[in-house]
């Protein structure tokens, strides 16, 4: 089957022309045309094909060196800003349970208590009632309350560590899926250069045909229009190229004015894991499984602060009062319960149960959904080798042997130049498609892998 770039090649309609190749197209008709001889004769004027532009006949070469993905990878580890907010974000989190477990702030109060006026220190030393205080309170939870709380806080920072590693997962899978992209681009500008010169032997074979009688003038125009098509195509992947490294320097952190990214050309990752031992790895190290178990975690220990909120805290003050040196000093201590609003608590124990159960429901989806879409990758993984197989051991072969025969044919005039042109696209586009296929392929291997926390060789 065909795919969707490959049939844009075959029909034309891929996207506009470029300025300059709507230019060369026009003089392609203009010039060539006059210039082809009447059947049976021969024509002393070379034919014109539209050249192809600078940049595009050096397109597959570039003077850096492949950049292997493994370097990519750890450099978006290190570089990442979205990688580093998460973290930063946990690391934040790790602090809230020792915020949470202490006492509250001590209170510290400072008294003064006059006689017979309104100022201060009046009748300070006419009266046994006057003095000058200091004290200080401190509000005690009940037993067990601040552990409690510090539990619950703990659990959050967990989570919000899975969500880290869940980040950064999604950064490098991102990172993966585009360096693929950006390979298949790099290595089927190639191709399409490859089966432009290739076309030229055609196009060739089309005019010496033409010249003795044998072809049409329509066989070498629509050889014309074919290395057209080509060249659309690469200018479509030059502006395909483009954004792909956009978005490489972007995840990766890197000014967009630095050197473009080189890729090493794409090859099939075997996985030699079975579907079961997948999805118990799933179970086991993804980290939005075990995000959602963390915050099951946190909403149980917040129902049981709930039920420990029905009990009452408590309060110790002490005071030293100092009076005139004639008179006696004072000393207070003072012990205060806090009872709690049984309405209130019972209002708040309901609510913590109600979340404790929607997270555990959260987990259960979370649990199918990530086991889904690891069978789903799977499948994909195991019909894309079987796909990839049938197009280099049957289908890329076998078109390849068809057109070598059929070009031996339209040479010696023993097949016409449509079944040979119809071989000459089946050429290109299976190599087009096998390219795509190993882009599928590699793309689920690398969602497998975050999707399971496995490495893949």
């Amino acid at each position: 089957m065909k795919s969707a770039r490959s049939d844009r090649i075959e029909s034309g309609y891929i996207h506009a022309f470029p300025n300059c190749l709507r230019i060369l197209s026009g003089l392609l008709l203009i010039t060539t045309l006059p210039a082809l001889p009447l059947r049976g004769q021969t024509s002393t004027q070379p034919q014109q094909r539209p050249p192809a532009p600078a940049q595009t006949q050096n397109a597959h070469e570039h003077s850096a060196p492949p950049t292997p993905l493994r370097d990519l990878i750890l450099e978006a580890e290190h570089n990442s800003p979205v990688i580093a907010a998460s973290i930063h974000a946990w690391q934040a989190a790790t602090n809230v349970p020792r915020q949470v477990s202490a006492l509250p702030e001590t209170q510290v109060t400072v008294q003064q208590f006059s006689v017979g006026s309104p100022r201060p220190f009046a009748g300070y030393t006419n009266s046994d009632f006057a003095y000058i205080g200091i004290g200080a309170s401190q509000d005690l939870p009940y037993p067990g309350k601040r552990p409690l709380r510090a539990k619950v806080a703990e659990f959050e920072a967990n989570s919000l560590h899975e969500q880290s590693d869940s980040m950064r997962r999604d950064v490098i899978e991102s990172l993966q899926r585009t360096y693929f992209q950006l390979a298949y681009i790099q290595q089927t500008l190639g191709t399409l250069l490859t089966s432009d010169q290739v076309l030229n032997q055609v196009e060739q074979a089309a005019e010496a045909r033409y010249r003795v009688g044998q072809g049409t003038q329509q066989d070498v125009l629509k050889a014309q229009l074919q290395h057209t098509k080509i060249l659309q195509e690469i200018a479509h992947h030059h502006e395909q190229e483009g954004q792909l490294e956009a978005q490489l320097k972007q995840l990766l952190n890197r000014p967009q004015e630095s050197p473009d990214i080189v890729t090493e050309p794409i090859s099939q990752t075997p996985v030699r894991y079975s579907a079961a031992e997948l999805l118990d790895r799933t179970r086991q190290q993804n980290p939005d499984v075990r995000g959602k178990s963390e915050m099951v975690n946190s909403e149980t220990a917040q129902v049981e602060l709930a039920h420990k909120q029905f009990r009452p805290d408590f309060s110790l003050g002490y005071m030293y009062q100092n009076t005139d040196r004639k008179f006696r000093d004072y000393y207070m201590l003072t012990f205060s319960v806090r009872l709690p609003n049984r309405g209130r608590q019972k209002a708040e124990l309901a609510e913590a149960e109600q979340n404790q159960e929607r997270t555990r429901q959260e987990l259960q989806a979370e649990i199918q959904r990530v086991l889904a879409e690891v069978q789903k990758q799977y499948v994909m993984v195991q019909t894309s080798e079987e796909q990839l197989k049938i197009y280099t051991d049957g289908l890329v072969p076998q078109a390849n042997a068809t057109f070598q025969a059929g070009l031996a044919a339209y040479q010696s005039n023993q097949q016409d130049f449509e079944s040979l042109l119809s071989s000459f696209l089946d050429v290109l586009n299976l190599e087009l498609d096998y390219q795509n296929k190993l882009v599928d392929h590699e793309s689920a291997v690398a969602r497998l892998e975050r999707l399971t926390g496995v490495t893949l060789p």
